[in-house]
């Protein structure tokens, strides 16, 4: 029998304040009505006023199924945002509110929603609530770009894994996605209540694939074969849970009496997490060399917290639970307060556009050349567009996530990117589907405007004091917070409309689809008026056809929908010479000239970034484009960008835009071109003609330039096509595991990698020398990701504690019929895997699990060749 306290009963008597978390602190007086603490919210629209030492930026990430909603939905239940529990399969959660999610059970569209924790209501004295703005992600690798241009605007995440299935491909991914944005994390090892949950294994493939050291800050409880709860590592207590959610406090002596291996396994977890922080924190150090296993629990927590900070993730806290069975979630809640970090805590914003490299550098060199004694500063606000979305009510909806000063509802607004002003017609809290207005949005928040015509995902807007001009001033004109880049489509869909009115329709959806998702690209053949829709995968286009159906309103029978199919690519075999254009053509009936030269050749690993003004290099849609323009001359003081009758940095956007032009259509199957370097030159002395060049004749020298550039090619017989393939993780009964390699090897044109067994222990596959890899898609992400990954972990050094089945086998004893199971990895054209789910059905019995990750792009030789030009 237990004889630790229920919370309602006062867990302080058992231990002192200073020692229990937060949760326990929160809940000490009682487990209150959910409806109690769902009233104290109706009435509270504060968050956006909380101080922001208090706030918390925080998104979940994961694989699909990996448990991201329901944990999500338990913490808004705990923290009394919200009455009821949500449930996946019942269709009801909180932040997969779009009826496309709730129809097939899984996040397509990341939502924010924000809430407090501890409850305001339930804080004890001296004890503030932290604001908690968090944004669920979607898991799918169809919808990795919702992931990519959520990241970067969150101060932290918690990523979370399936006990089950350990790390899975897409958790590999998006967590080299953190890694890019230098992100603290914490994990959260799910589902330890299901057959074949093992603690252990997740911790070492965490060690091995994610390359981070996991810092054990909780064990599982197991009771037999029973996960009841889990064991707070830190400070030695046991907190067991009922099957609503109420947390029960164990302490340490009643552990030892009711379960003696438990509370050995316990001194053992929380020994080495304090040798290992030893080992890299100083502080710790001393109090270990004086104390040795008795250093207090703050400390430890402080120590945790420095070595995360930095988001480069060479340590990760790992805690543990189940959330369907609400298992672990305050506990988590706890982890999220306490050990990531505010937006005042993270590193200077980085900026491009600008001399200086961050925010805080370029408004401090501002003020020091204007003098101390300036009254105001140069920039009064300046936020982040990391997503739009069509609202029925409201219109286009910006989401912005706020760097620096308050915006304001009077605010006018230089979006940087597209050189323009804007004001928001409204301000408002973001949570979930519901919005409710407000009046500002002050630095590290989260918000939503309505009314910008022309903000795009990328956007920057800056807030200028007391402007009211046509532009911007010139010091900030340009400055720019970096976007995350749109990976490559790999799949398409042909839509003829049948008449004109009904393609215009089409046109204005597509339009505004396309800027709610930029990943989503859409053209149309002038000659037939088809219109081609792109995306990232056969889901992904499923559900912007569906959205064009049902929320755009498009009539099914006012076009013919074509079939799924993937996205070929071009690619240069060999370089190009210079081609030079001169465009000279009226322009809307206006007269101009403009003139450049371009040179394209194969991508290689030598083709590097240039950081100056006026000759940069940047990456989009797999290629990199170099634009070089020349300094004039002056005899005493050389190169002088002061010299130019242009603003250069305008002119070199506008080359850009036309580069991107024309590389979106090849010269042989007029599909888009990859892997290419492009350099382009415009020189001042004779591409520039005066008040006669206009920006849309410099962006069609561009165009032109680069076209011809590909036909020359196309001529000497140098372009080559690309055929998008896909990673294949298939885990399928033994019995049929021969029948699929063979199918997958001879009538799929695919590879099989490894074979591995289910039951093998997947920590003896492992090696310290392990890598995962990742092939380039072609935007240069997998090459940005391997350069910012850790270096690889002796897995044998790892602390893990045993699963209970490890050395009772009988407890797990047959509960029906085995059967074993093969984990098959490989590789194959994703032409031949879109429908291969319901072939594989009839190999296995429905027995089987089909994963597909993206896996870059590959030349098309041979046979393949001379059969994709047959048909």
């Amino acid at each position: 029998m237990l004889c630790g306290a229920r919370l309602r009963r006062g867990p302080s008597r058992l231990l002192p304040r200073g020692m229990l978390p937060a949760a326990v602190l929160a809940l000490r007086n009682a487990q209150p009505a959910p409806s109690r603490l769902a009233r104290s919210y109706s009435s509270d629209h504060a968050h956006h006023e909380a101080r922001i030492e208090s706030i918390r930026n925080i998104g979940i990430i994961a694989h699909v199924d990996a448990g991201k909603t329901t944990t999500t939905e338990r913490m808004l239940y705990h923290s009394g945002r919200t009455r009821h529990i949500g449930n996946v399969d019942h269709g009801n959660t909180t932040t997969d509110f779009l009826p496309m999610e709730r129809e097939r059970g899984i996040t397509i569209q990341s939502a924010a929603i924000t809430f407090q924790w501890p409850p305001k209501s339930l804080c004890p004295p001296g004890l503030e609530p932290k604001t908690i703005n968090l944004i669920d992600t979607p898991g799918h690798q169809d919808f990795r770009y919702e992931v990519d241009r959520c990241l970067p605007i969150l101060d932290g995440a918690v990523c979370i894994l399936d006990s089950v299935k350990g790390v899975e491909t897409h958790t590999e991914r998006v967590w080299e996605s953190a890694q890019l944005s230098r992100i603290p994390r914490l994990l959260f090892v799910n589902k330890l209540d299901r057959d074949g949950a093992s603690f252990k294994r997740s911790v070492l493939e965490v060690a091995s694939r994610l390359r981070t050291w996991p810092l054990l800050c909780q064990i599982p409880w197991w009771q037999k074969d029973d996960f009841v709860g889990v064991i707070d590592v830190i400070h030695e207590l046991g907190l067991r849970f009922s099957s609503t959610g109420a947390m029960s406090v164990v302490s340490k002596e009643s552990i030892a009496r009711e379960n003696p291996a438990l509370r050995d396994e316990m001194a053992t977890a929380r020994l080495r997490l304090v040798e290992t922080l030893s080992e890299h924190d100083d502080q710790v150090m001393e109090e270990f060399l004086e104390l040795e296993k008795d250093v207090p629990s703050a400390s430890i927590k402080q120590a945790i917290r420095r070595l995360i900070m930095d988001g480069d993730a060479k340590f990760t806290p790992v805690f543990a639970g189940a959330s369907l069975r609400n298992i672990g979630v305050q506990p988590l809640l706890d982890a999220v307060v306490d050990y990531l970090p505010s937006p005042s805590e993270r590193p200077p914003l980085e900026i491009m556009g600008a001399k200086a490299p961050t925010l805080a550098k370029l408004l401090e060199e501002t003020v020091r050349r204007k003098g101390q004694h300036q009254a105001e500063p140069p920039i009064v606000a300046l936020a982040h567009v990391f997503k739009v979305v069509d609202d029925p009510r409201r219109g286009m909806m910006s989401w912005v996530r706020v760097y620096h000063g308050a915006l304001s509802r009077s605010s006018h607004m230089w979006n940087s990117n597209v050189h323009s002003f804007e004001k928001p017609q409204h301000i408002l809290h973001v949570s979930a589907k519901d919005y409710h207005e407000i009046q500002h949005l002050p630095t590290g928040h989260i918000g939503a405007l309505t009314g910008l015509k022309s903000a795009r995902t990328g956007d920057t807007l800056i807030t200028y004091p007391g402007h009211q001009g046509s532009t911007a001033p010139e010091a900030f004109r340009n400055l720019r917070i970096r976007a995350p880049e749109t990976p490559p489509a790999v799949a398409f869909i042909a839509i003829e409309p049948y008449t004109r009115t009904a393609g215009e329709k089409l046109e204005e959806a597509l339009n505004k689809l396309s800027r709610e998702d930029p990943s989503i690209r859409w053209s149309k053949d002038e000659k037939t008026e088809q219109l081609i829709l792109s995306g990232m995968g056969l889901l992904h286009l499923e559900i912007a056809q569906d959205r064009l159906l049902t929320h755009y309103k498009i009539d099914r029978e006012s076009a013919m929908w074509g079939e799924i199919e993937v996205e070929y690519s071009e690619c240069l075999l060999a370089p190009t010479g210079p081609q030079r254009a001169v465009y000279d053509r009226p322009i809307r009936d206006k007269a101009g000239k403009a003139a450049c030269t371009v040179s394209i050749e194969p991508l290689e690993e030598h083709h590097h970034h240039h950081d100056s003004l006026l000759e940069s290099s940047v990456e989009r849609d797999g290629n990199i484009i170099h634009i070089a323009i020349p300094l004039p001359r002056d005899a005493a003081t050389g190169a002088d960008p002061k010299l130019l009758a242009f603003d250069p940095e305008l002119v070199r956007q506008q080359l850009f835009n036309g580069v991107v032009a024309g590389l979106t259509r090849g010269p042989r199957r007029s599909a888009p071109v990859r892997r290419c370097h492009v350099h382009l030159t415009f020189d001042p002395a004779t591409d520039f003609f005066g008040a006669a060049t206009t920006g849309g004749h410099i962006t069609n020298a561009a165009l032109q330039a680069v076209r011809g550039a590909l036909k020359a090619a196309h001529a000497a017989g140098h372009v080559g096509v690309l055929e998008p393939f896909a990673h294949v993780r298939i885990h399928c009964p033994e019995e049929a595991g021969h029948a699929i390699q063979h199918d997958l090897v001879a009538a799929r044109g695919g590879q099989v990698l490894e074979v591995r067994k289910a039951d093998e222990d997947d920590a003896d596959n492992y090696s310290q020398d392990h890598t995962t890899t990742s092939e380039d898609d072609g935007s240069g992400e997998a090459a940005a990701a391997a350069n910012s990954r850790p270096r690889a972990i002796d897995v044998s050094k790892v602390y893990a504690p045993p699963d209970p089945y490890e050395s009772v086998q009988s407890l797990r004893g047959p509960k029906r019929a085995v059967v074993r199971m093969l984990t098959i990895l490989g590789k194959a054209p994703l032409r031949d895997m879109l429908a291969y789910d319901s072939h594989l059905r009839s190999l296995t019995g429905g027995r089987h699990t089909l994963q597909l990750d993206p896996g870059g792009f590959e030349l098309v030789t041979g046979a393949r060749e001379r059969a994709l030009e047959e048909r």
